[in-house]
């Protein structure tokens, strides 16, 4: 899953940024509205996690453009601001949740499943394809009942194979969905965790196969 973070505050970025990648989560991170405007994306983000004193104002005053330029992405306000006026203040703003600093990352991975499983933004949990079933919301894979142990990165792209299932993924999606604003990623990077999980699912006998699509991404597909 890929979120963006607008957090002004280094160490809290830093230290969050840390964290949800522990939940295999790919963070985008920007400090200021300006920035967030620039980058938000529906088909990149599937959450924003937003601080409300940043900067160039109150994170509330961007919720507007959030809405605008990724409808259904939902998003959770993280500010020091918890009196009961602020919380109010932020859910009639628009937010979809509101939790006050400090917080533990645990409740705040509870808030981000709770507001992903919400009709505006439905999602099954499961997917199942072969003898291949993943658990979207607790990333995990399995065949035939046995945990299917991969790398973080080769999950997400599973992860990202998977919600398009039997559709073609652009490379582009893929990278976007593996990598943040910050890697250094090398040219033949995606296409060693691609190669490395189309092995790793043969030798499974998952009864699914990652098919290249020149020039265009990759297909995940049943095989007969």
């Amino acid at each position: 899953m890929r979120i963006l973070l607008v957090e002004d505050e280094t160490g809290m970025a830093a230290a969050l940024t840390s964290a949800l990648k522990g939940y295999d989560m790919v963070v985008d991170h920007v400090p200021t509205l300006a920035e967030a405007k620039d980058v938000i994306s529906g088909d990149l983000h599937r959450a924003v996690l937003l601080d409300r004193q940043l900067p160039d104002g109150d994170g509330l005053s961007l919720i507007p453009t959030l809405r605008a330029k990724a409808e259904g992405v939902p998003i959770i306000v993280l500010t020091a601001r918890g009196e009961l006026a602020d919380r109010i203040a932020g859910l009639d703003g628009g937010a979809d949740d509101y939790l006050a600093k400090p917080f533990a990352v645990e409740e705040l991975m509870a808030r981000l499943r709770a507001v992903l499983r919400r009709p505006a933004d439905m999602r099954s949990d499961f997917v199942k394809a072969g003898r291949l079933t993943f658990d979207f919301h607790h990333r995990e894979a399995d065949v035939a009942g046995q945990p299917l142990d991969l790398p973080r990165r080769e999950l997400l792209v599973l992860e990202t194979l998977l919600r398009r299932l039997g559709r073609t993924v652009l490379r582009s999606a893929l990278e976007e969905a593996v990598y943040n604003f910050d890697d250094e990623v090398q040219p033949n990077a995606l296409d060693t965790h691609i190669s490395r999980l189309r092995r790793k699912l043969a030798e499974a006998e998952t009864g699914v196969e990652i098919h290249s699509i020149r020039g265009v991404g990759y297909l995940l597909k049943q095989t007969a």
